[in-house]
């Protein structure tokens, strides 16, 4: 299904060393609005949508696959060179004696990911709300994250990946408007 590009979707740059922003970041990691709970989410979501919007799940999914892949790649860059000590200061001490430097599916606040983040209620208008609230929320928590930080390389990347969610979640109201219509139309038998 998938062809692999050995880069990512848009650069991600960072202008120093900051586990104080890692940690922060993992909450589009593995937080329930983030990019893991968004991309499981669709692709799980297809199986009980109309033909006429399978499509957008999977390319909106595939593209949340991306998207964790960037945020793994900033925080990574925010902590490669960050000392034992500095990771405690910013508050990943419990995940570097665990883990080392290595990620790990959590958020912000240190709670592990959990497949109850993943909804699917197999009406197709809901799960499309529910998509559309989870974009807004990725938005507003990537809107918060810029706010968080003074490195310009950060935010570049940041912004991109803010501008996604708005996107998406646009290409879900549209669905919708697309699943009603259908459901409006009137039916001859």
């Amino acid at each position: 299904m998938w062809i692999y590009e050995k880069k990512l979707q848009y650069p991600v740059r960072v202008s120093k060393c900051d586990p104080r922003m890692a940690k922060f970041l993992l909450e589009q990691y593995g937080g329930a609005d983030g990019e893991l709970a968004a991309a499981l989410r669709y692709l799980n979501q297809r199986y009980s949508i109309p033909d006429k919007v399978i499509g957008l799940l999977t390319d909106i999914g595939t593209e949340e696959f991306a998207h964790l892949e960037m945020i793994a790649t900033m925080v990574y860059k925010l902590t490669k060179d960050a000392s034992p000590q500095q990771m405690e200061e910013a508050g990943l001490g419990a995940n570097f004696a665990s883990h080392d430097h290595a990620l790990f599916y959590q958020n912000a606040a240190g709670v592990p990911w959990t497949a109850s983040y993943i909804q699917a209620k197999g009406d197709p208008i809901a799960d499309l709300y529910e998509d559309i609230a989870a974009e807004e929320k990725a938005r507003a928590t990537y809107q918060w994250l810029i706010d968080m930080t003074d490195d310009v390389d950060l935010q570049d990347g940041l912004k991109f990946l803010r501008e996604r969610e708005i996107i998406h979640s646009l290409r879900f109201r549209e669905a919708v408007e697309i699943l009603k219509a259908d459901r409006d139309a009137q039916k001859v038998y």
